[in-house]
């Protein structure tokens, strides 16, 4: 399991970059032990991410799920992206599988990445970039819009294992 609490987001607009790199980290950990320099491998990730998209508009969901898949599949997994109406389950089966889950949130409009790392009795775990640490989140406060412990109210997106990949 990576250690979450190693890297924060350098500025206002790496929190999709710093959730892709760690749970590219802890797919991946052969990747992880190449990055020396968190903040250097977030705008590098930024810049991939983000080939036609102004970076000071964040990380797009399609960003942040082609930096992961391209950590995980290799191990026969592609993550993509949906919207989030709702229904958490596929997000849950994915956690409680030890696959990460990314969360685009905001008020008004999508504004901030959080990455799901963990699930247990109706609470989830989520690192936080801005932060730099896991915070417990009710599953319920998702669906009702009470995410203020992250920073905003709102999932707007889910970044999530969305097929296997043939070998």
């Amino acid at each position: 399991m990576v250690e979450y609490d190693f890297v924060r987001q350098t500025d206002g607009f790496t929190c999709g970059p710093t959730v892709a790199l760690v749970a590219s980290a802890a797919m991946d950990p052969a990747y992880g032990a190449t990055v020396t320099d968190a903040s250097a491998e977030q705008h590098r990730i930024h810049a991939a991410a983000n080939r036609l998209w102004p970076r000071k508009l964040g990380t797009t969901p399609w960003g942040v799920a082609a930096v992961i898949s391209a950590h995980t599949a290799p191990l026969g997994v592609r993550y993509g992206w949906r919207p989030f109406r709702g229904d958490l389950r596929a997000a849950l089966a994915a956690v409680e599988c030890d696959w990460p889950v990314a969360m685009l949130i905001g008020e008004g409009i999508p504004r901030h990445w959080v990455l799901i790392v963990g699930h247990s009795d109706g609470v989830l775990q989520c690192f936080n970039p801005a932060r730099g640490s896991v915070a417990s989140v009710p599953v319920s406060d998702v669906v009702h819009r009470r995410l203020e412990p992250l920073g905003f109210p709102r999932a707007f997106a889910l970044v999530l294992p969305t097929r296997t990949v043939r070998a």
